[in-house]
Protein backbone atom coordinates (compact mmCIF):
# COMPACT_ATOMS: atom_id res chain seq x y z
CA UNK A 1 0.00 0.00 0.00
CA UNK A 2 0.95 3.81 -0.23
CA UNK A 3 2.27 4.81 3.55
CA UNK A 4 -0.92 7.23 3.93
CA UNK A 5 -2.50 6.81 7.48
CA UNK A 6 -3.80 9.46 9.78
CA UNK A 7 -2.77 10.07 12.87
CA UNK A 8 -4.34 7.42 15.40
CA UNK A 9 -2.85 4.43 12.75
CA UNK A 10 0.51 5.72 12.43
CA UNK A 11 2.74 8.28 12.71
CA UNK A 12 4.70 9.93 9.55
CA UNK A 13 5.40 9.28 6.16
CA UNK A 14 7.88 7.66 4.12
CA UNK A 15 7.75 9.31 0.21
CA UNK A 16 9.93 8.63 -2.39
CA UNK A 17 10.40 10.51 -5.40
CA UNK A 18 10.44 14.43 -5.93
CA UNK A 19 6.77 14.84 -5.77
CA UNK A 20 6.60 13.37 -2.44
CA UNK A 21 4.55 11.01 -3.34
CA UNK A 22 3.94 8.15 -1.33
CA UNK A 23 4.82 4.24 -1.39
CA UNK A 24 4.53 1.44 1.04
CA UNK A 25 3.07 -1.69 0.62
CA UNK A 26 -0.29 -3.15 0.43
CA UNK A 27 0.89 -5.25 3.87
CA UNK A 28 -0.41 -2.52 5.82
CA UNK A 29 -3.65 -3.45 4.73
CA UNK A 30 -2.99 -7.09 5.48
CA UNK A 31 -1.63 -6.45 8.75
CA UNK A 32 -5.07 -4.85 9.72
CA UNK A 33 -7.05 -7.33 8.15
CA UNK A 34 -4.59 -10.03 10.06
CA UNK A 35 -4.67 -8.29 13.27
CA UNK A 36 -8.93 -8.34 12.92
CA UNK A 37 -9.72 -4.71 12.23
CA UNK A 38 -11.53 -5.96 9.23
CA UNK A 39 -14.81 -6.21 9.14
CA UNK A 40 -16.49 -9.55 7.96
CA UNK A 41 -17.53 -9.50 4.25
CA UNK A 42 -19.76 -11.67 2.84
CA UNK A 43 -18.49 -13.34 -0.58
CA UNK A 44 -22.55 -13.29 -1.83
CA UNK A 45 -22.39 -9.13 -1.53
CA UNK A 46 -22.28 -7.73 -5.18
CA UNK A 47 -20.48 -5.02 -4.18
CA UNK A 48 -18.31 -4.17 -0.90
CA UNK A 49 -16.61 -1.18 0.75
CA UNK A 50 -15.32 -2.49 4.16
CA UNK A 51 -12.72 -4.10 4.03
CA UNK A 52 -12.51 -7.91 4.23
CA UNK A 53 -11.57 -10.89 3.02
CA UNK A 54 -13.44 -14.12 2.19
CA UNK A 55 -13.65 -16.54 -1.19
CA UNK A 56 -15.90 -15.65 -3.79
CA UNK A 57 -14.14 -17.73 -6.59
CA UNK A 58 -10.88 -17.01 -5.73
CA UNK A 59 -9.68 -15.71 -2.27
CA UNK A 60 -10.50 -11.77 -2.06
CA UNK A 61 -9.03 -8.88 -0.14
CA UNK A 62 -10.28 -5.59 -0.17
CA UNK A 63 -8.61 -2.61 2.43
CA UNK A 64 -9.67 1.23 2.00
CA UNK A 65 -7.94 3.87 4.40
CA UNK A 66 -11.77 5.61 4.17
CA UNK A 67 -11.12 8.41 2.36
CA UNK A 68 -13.13 9.34 -1.05
CA UNK A 69 -15.07 6.59 -2.55
CA UNK A 70 -13.86 3.45 -3.01
CA UNK A 71 -15.73 0.38 -3.79
CA UNK A 72 -14.97 -3.61 -4.89
CA UNK A 73 -17.39 -5.90 -7.19
CA UNK A 74 -17.20 -9.55 -6.33
CA UNK A 75 -18.34 -11.14 -9.91
CA UNK A 76 -17.68 -14.70 -9.32
CA UNK A 77 -14.17 -17.06 -10.53
CA UNK A 78 -11.52 -14.62 -10.75
CA UNK A 79 -12.73 -11.75 -11.37
CA UNK A 80 -13.39 -8.21 -9.51
CA UNK A 81 -14.01 -4.77 -10.40
CA UNK A 82 -13.02 -1.67 -8.31
CA UNK A 83 -13.93 2.41 -8.70
CA UNK A 84 -12.90 4.86 -6.76
CA UNK A 85 -13.01 8.67 -6.81
CA UNK A 86 -10.39 10.56 -4.90
CA UNK A 87 -9.34 8.07 -2.68
CA UNK A 88 -7.11 8.36 -0.09
CA UNK A 89 -5.69 4.87 0.19
CA UNK A 90 -6.91 1.56 -1.14
CA UNK A 91 -6.11 -2.06 -2.28
CA UNK A 92 -8.33 -4.51 -3.77
CA UNK A 93 -7.78 -7.50 -5.34
CA UNK A 94 -8.25 -11.68 -6.23
CA UNK A 95 -5.58 -14.68 -5.59
CA UNK A 96 -4.89 -17.16 -3.65
CA UNK A 97 -4.42 -17.55 0.31
CA UNK A 98 -1.07 -19.24 -0.01
CA UNK A 99 1.02 -18.08 -2.64
CA UNK A 100 3.79 -20.13 -5.04
CA UNK A 101 6.04 -19.83 -8.28
CA UNK A 102 2.94 -20.68 -10.17
CA UNK A 103 1.65 -18.92 -13.91
CA UNK A 104 -1.08 -16.20 -13.11
CA UNK A 105 -2.84 -15.35 -16.00
CA UNK A 106 -5.12 -11.72 -15.88
CA UNK A 107 -7.04 -9.34 -18.23
CA UNK A 108 -9.07 -6.74 -18.22
CA UNK A 109 -9.18 -3.03 -18.16
CA UNK A 110 -7.42 -0.99 -15.74
CA UNK A 111 -7.13 3.29 -15.88
CA UNK A 112 -6.34 5.71 -12.99
CA UNK A 113 -5.59 9.55 -12.98
CA UNK A 114 -2.89 9.35 -10.47
CA UNK A 115 -1.09 6.96 -8.53
CA UNK A 116 -1.81 3.70 -8.93
CA UNK A 117 -0.50 0.17 -9.26
CA UNK A 118 -1.66 -3.05 -11.10
CA UNK A 119 0.50 -6.26 -9.71
CA UNK A 120 0.82 -9.32 -8.17
CA UNK A 121 1.22 -8.91 -4.92
CA UNK A 122 2.26 -11.48 -1.67
CA UNK A 123 4.04 -11.95 1.41
CA UNK A 124 6.63 -14.54 3.10
CA UNK A 125 7.76 -15.18 6.22
CA UNK A 126 10.70 -16.44 8.26
CA UNK A 127 12.29 -14.32 6.20
CA UNK A 128 9.26 -11.83 6.52
CA UNK A 129 9.58 -10.09 3.04
CA UNK A 130 6.96 -7.73 0.80
CA UNK A 131 7.15 -8.23 -2.86
CA UNK A 132 5.32 -6.98 -5.92
CA UNK A 133 5.44 -7.70 -9.71
CA UNK A 134 4.49 -4.07 -11.12
CA UNK A 135 2.88 -4.48 -14.56
CA UNK A 136 1.32 -1.49 -14.76
CA UNK A 137 1.19 2.15 -13.16
CA UNK A 138 0.23 5.50 -12.48
CA UNK A 139 1.93 8.79 -12.04
CA UNK A 140 4.64 7.39 -10.04
CA UNK A 141 7.21 4.35 -11.41
CA UNK A 142 8.01 2.39 -8.18
CA UNK A 143 11.44 2.58 -7.21
CA UNK A 144 14.46 1.98 -4.92
CA UNK A 145 17.80 0.39 -4.68
CA UNK A 146 18.39 -0.80 -7.98
CA UNK A 147 19.84 -4.39 -7.96
CA UNK A 148 19.19 -5.60 -12.17
CA UNK A 149 16.74 -7.14 -14.23
CA UNK A 150 14.86 -9.73 -15.43
CA UNK A 151 13.16 -10.53 -18.69
CA UNK A 152 10.24 -12.85 -18.33
CA UNK A 153 6.35 -12.97 -19.91
CA UNK A 154 7.75 -11.16 -22.71
CA UNK A 155 8.80 -7.98 -20.98
CA UNK A 156 12.23 -6.88 -19.36
CA UNK A 157 12.05 -6.03 -15.52
CA UNK A 158 14.04 -3.80 -13.32
CA UNK A 159 14.27 -4.98 -9.79
CA UNK A 160 14.62 -2.58 -6.81
CA UNK A 161 14.74 -3.89 -2.84
CA UNK A 162 13.57 -1.07 -0.25
CA UNK A 163 13.55 -2.03 3.69
CA UNK A 164 10.47 -0.66 5.69
CA UNK A 165 11.49 0.02 9.66
CA UNK A 166 9.06 -0.34 12.03
CA UNK A 167 6.00 -0.49 9.59
CA UNK A 168 2.51 -2.84 9.77
CA UNK A 169 3.26 -6.29 8.31
CA UNK A 170 0.86 -9.57 8.18
CA UNK A 171 2.93 -10.25 11.45
CA UNK A 172 2.56 -6.72 13.26
CA UNK A 173 4.85 -3.59 13.68
CA UNK A 174 8.40 -5.20 12.18
CA UNK A 175 11.10 -4.32 9.69
CA UNK A 176 11.01 -6.13 6.55
CA UNK A 177 12.65 -5.67 3.01
CA UNK A 178 10.35 -5.15 0.24
CA UNK A 179 11.34 -6.59 -3.38
CA UNK A 180 9.92 -5.61 -6.74
CA UNK A 181 9.96 -6.54 -10.29
CA UNK A 182 8.51 -3.64 -12.10
CA UNK A 183 8.26 -3.99 -15.99
CA UNK A 184 9.95 -1.17 -18.21
CA UNK A 185 6.78 -1.30 -21.06
CA UNK A 186 3.24 -1.28 -19.15
CA UNK A 187 0.26 -3.69 -19.91
CA UNK A 188 -3.50 -4.90 -18.73
CA UNK A 189 -3.42 -8.77 -19.66
CA UNK A 190 -0.95 -11.26 -19.65
CA UNK A 191 0.38 -13.83 -17.87
CA UNK A 192 3.12 -13.80 -14.64
CA UNK A 193 5.58 -16.70 -14.06
CA UNK A 194 6.07 -16.02 -10.57
CA UNK A 195 9.00 -18.40 -10.67
CA UNK A 196 11.14 -16.46 -13.09
CA UNK A 197 10.82 -13.74 -10.21
CA UNK A 198 11.43 -15.76 -7.33
CA UNK A 199 14.89 -16.96 -8.97
CA UNK A 200 15.82 -13.50 -10.14
CA UNK A 201 15.59 -11.98 -6.85
CA UNK A 202 17.14 -15.44 -5.03
CA UNK A 203 20.42 -14.36 -7.57
CA UNK A 204 20.70 -10.69 -6.32
CA UNK A 205 20.37 -12.55 -2.60
CA UNK A 206 17.01 -11.09 -2.35
CA UNK A 207 15.30 -14.67 -0.49
CA UNK A 208 12.12 -15.37 0.63
CA UNK A 209 10.55 -16.94 3.26
CA UNK A 210 7.01 -19.16 3.89
CA UNK A 211 4.68 -18.21 1.16
CA UNK A 212 1.57 -16.42 2.94
CA UNK A 213 -1.60 -14.95 0.40
CA UNK A 214 -0.59 -13.84 -3.05
CA UNK A 215 -3.06 -11.44 -5.23
CA UNK A 216 -3.51 -9.67 -8.65
CA UNK A 217 -4.07 -6.29 -6.82
CA UNK A 218 -5.18 -3.14 -8.26
CA UNK A 219 -4.00 -0.17 -5.63
CA UNK A 220 -4.55 3.77 -5.46
CA UNK A 221 -3.52 6.26 -3.69
CA UNK A 222 -4.60 9.96 -3.79
CA UNK A 223 -6.45 9.28 -7.41
CA UNK A 224 -9.37 8.41 -9.22
CA UNK A 225 -9.87 5.28 -11.43
CA UNK A 226 -11.47 1.77 -12.07
CA UNK A 227 -10.13 -1.70 -13.38
CA UNK A 228 -12.62 -4.84 -14.26
CA UNK A 229 -10.08 -7.95 -13.76
CA UNK A 230 -9.92 -11.62 -14.47
CA UNK A 231 -7.48 -13.96 -12.64
CA UNK A 232 -6.53 -17.16 -12.95
CA UNK A 233 -3.90 -20.04 -12.53
CA UNK A 234 -2.02 -21.02 -15.27
CA UNK A 235 -1.55 -24.36 -16.78
CA UNK A 236 1.97 -25.48 -17.21
CA UNK A 237 2.83 -24.84 -20.81
CA UNK A 238 3.34 -28.27 -22.49
CA UNK A 239 6.77 -30.00 -23.27
CA UNK A 240 6.31 -29.78 -27.32
CA UNK A 241 3.76 -27.80 -29.58
CA UNK A 242 0.91 -30.06 -31.02
CA UNK A 243 1.64 -31.28 -34.50
CA UNK A 244 0.45 -29.03 -36.99
CA UNK A 245 -1.36 -32.11 -39.31
CA UNK A 246 -1.48 -35.50 -39.28
CA UNK A 247 1.76 -37.33 -39.52
CA UNK A 248 2.51 -38.86 -43.15
CA UNK A 249 3.24 -42.08 -41.91
CA UNK A 250 0.62 -44.63 -41.75
CA UNK A 251 0.19 -45.80 -37.29
CA UNK A 252 2.02 -48.60 -36.07
CA UNK A 253 0.27 -52.05 -36.32
CA UNK A 254 1.28 -52.90 -32.95
CA UNK A 255 1.44 -50.18 -29.74
CA UNK A 256 4.83 -48.34 -28.95
CA UNK A 257 6.45 -49.34 -26.17
CA UNK A 258 5.80 -48.50 -23.11
CA UNK A 259 9.02 -46.51 -22.50
CA UNK A 260 12.42 -45.91 -24.09
CA UNK A 261 14.59 -44.24 -26.32
CA UNK A 262 16.27 -43.38 -23.26
CA UNK A 263 17.18 -39.52 -22.35
CA UNK A 264 19.83 -37.12 -21.32
CA UNK A 265 20.28 -34.54 -18.73
CA UNK A 266 21.97 -30.82 -18.55
CA UNK A 267 22.26 -28.74 -15.55
CA UNK A 268 23.04 -24.57 -15.59
CA UNK A 269 24.02 -22.96 -12.08
CA UNK A 270 23.33 -19.20 -11.19
CA UNK A 271 25.41 -18.95 -7.83
CA UNK A 272 25.30 -16.28 -5.28
CA UNK A 273 26.82 -16.10 -1.73
CA UNK A 274 25.37 -18.72 0.12
CA UNK A 275 22.91 -20.17 -2.43
CA UNK A 276 22.21 -21.32 -5.86
CA UNK A 277 19.42 -22.03 -8.59
CA UNK A 278 19.96 -24.90 -10.47
CA UNK A 279 18.11 -25.23 -13.80
CA UNK A 280 17.88 -28.51 -15.78
CA UNK A 281 16.83 -29.93 -19.09
CA UNK A 282 15.36 -33.09 -19.51
CA UNK A 283 16.33 -34.52 -23.22
CA UNK A 284 14.22 -37.47 -24.96
CA UNK A 285 16.62 -39.47 -26.87
CA UNK A 286 15.71 -41.37 -30.68
CA UNK A 287 11.98 -41.67 -29.16
CA UNK A 288 9.47 -40.37 -26.94
CA UNK A 289 10.26 -41.03 -22.82
CA UNK A 290 6.67 -41.38 -20.88
CA UNK A 291 8.71 -40.64 -17.34
CA UNK A 292 12.14 -39.47 -16.13
CA UNK A 293 14.43 -38.77 -13.29
CA UNK A 294 17.38 -36.80 -13.27
CA UNK A 295 20.25 -38.18 -10.18
CA UNK A 296 22.49 -36.23 -9.02
CA UNK A 297 25.12 -35.38 -6.31
CA UNK A 298 25.05 -32.12 -4.32
CA UNK A 299 28.72 -31.36 -2.48
CA UNK A 300 28.58 -31.06 1.05
CA UNK A 301 26.78 -28.32 3.06
CA UNK A 302 24.40 -27.99 -0.61
CA UNK A 303 20.76 -28.19 0.44
CA UNK A 304 17.63 -28.09 -1.76
CA UNK A 305 14.89 -25.96 -0.02
CA UNK A 306 12.44 -25.63 -2.98
CA UNK A 307 12.12 -27.18 -6.60
CA UNK A 308 9.77 -26.91 -9.33
CA UNK A 309 8.53 -29.10 -12.54
CA UNK A 310 9.79 -32.13 -10.77
CA UNK A 311 9.23 -34.06 -7.14
CA UNK A 312 12.45 -34.03 -5.12
CA UNK A 313 13.83 -37.16 -3.56
CA UNK A 314 16.36 -35.86 -0.83
CA UNK A 315 17.64 -32.77 -0.08
CA UNK A 316 21.58 -33.27 0.75
CA UNK A 317 24.49 -35.66 -0.58
CA UNK A 318 22.38 -38.07 -4.11
CA UNK A 319 18.76 -36.41 -4.56
CA UNK A 320 16.75 -37.54 -7.79
CA UNK A 321 14.18 -35.32 -9.45
CA UNK A 322 11.58 -37.04 -11.03
CA UNK A 323 8.98 -36.03 -13.62
CA UNK A 324 5.84 -34.23 -12.14
CA UNK A 325 2.66 -35.94 -13.30
CA UNK A 326 1.83 -33.32 -16.19
CA UNK A 327 5.46 -33.29 -17.65
CA UNK A 328 6.64 -36.90 -17.63
CA UNK A 329 5.59 -37.41 -21.87
CA UNK A 330 8.32 -36.27 -23.41
CA UNK A 331 8.49 -36.30 -27.31
CA UNK A 332 11.50 -37.22 -29.27
CA UNK A 333 14.11 -34.95 -29.76
CA UNK A 334 11.74 -32.64 -27.47
CA UNK A 335 13.68 -31.05 -24.33
CA UNK A 336 11.38 -30.58 -20.77
CA UNK A 337 12.81 -27.95 -18.16
CA UNK A 338 12.63 -27.97 -13.84
CA UNK A 339 15.04 -26.63 -11.25
CA UNK A 340 15.53 -26.26 -7.84
CA UNK A 341 17.06 -23.50 -5.04
CA UNK A 342 19.37 -24.55 -2.65
CA UNK A 343 21.40 -23.06 0.06
CA UNK A 344 25.42 -23.76 0.05
CA UNK A 345 27.78 -23.73 -3.15
CA UNK A 346 26.61 -25.85 -6.21
CA UNK A 347 30.05 -27.12 -7.07
CA UNK A 348 30.16 -29.16 -9.56
CA UNK A 349 26.88 -30.87 -10.60
CA UNK A 350 27.25 -33.91 -13.12
CA UNK A 351 23.16 -35.21 -13.65
CA UNK A 352 22.06 -38.69 -14.51
CA UNK A 353 18.99 -39.06 -16.51
CA UNK A 354 16.66 -41.89 -16.29
CA UNK A 355 13.69 -42.78 -18.83
CA UNK A 356 11.08 -44.83 -17.60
Amino acid sequence: MFDSFGPRQRQGRRRLGRRGRVLTALGTAAALVAGGLALATSASAATITSNGTGTDGLWYSFWTQGDGAVSMGLNGGGNYSTSWTNAGNFVAGKGWQTGSRRTVTYSGTWSTSGNAYLALYGWTTNPLVEYYIVDNYGTYRPTGTFKGTVTSDGGTYDIYQTTRTNQPSIIGTATFNQYWAVRQSKRTSGSITVGNFFDAWASHGMQLGTQNYQILATEGYQSSGSSNITVSEGNPPPTSPPPTSPPVTPPPTSPPPSGGGGCSATVSVNQWQGGFVATVRVTAGSSAVRGWSVGLTLPSGATISNAWNATASGTSGSVRLSNAAWNGTVAAGQTTELGFQATGTAGTLTPTCTAS
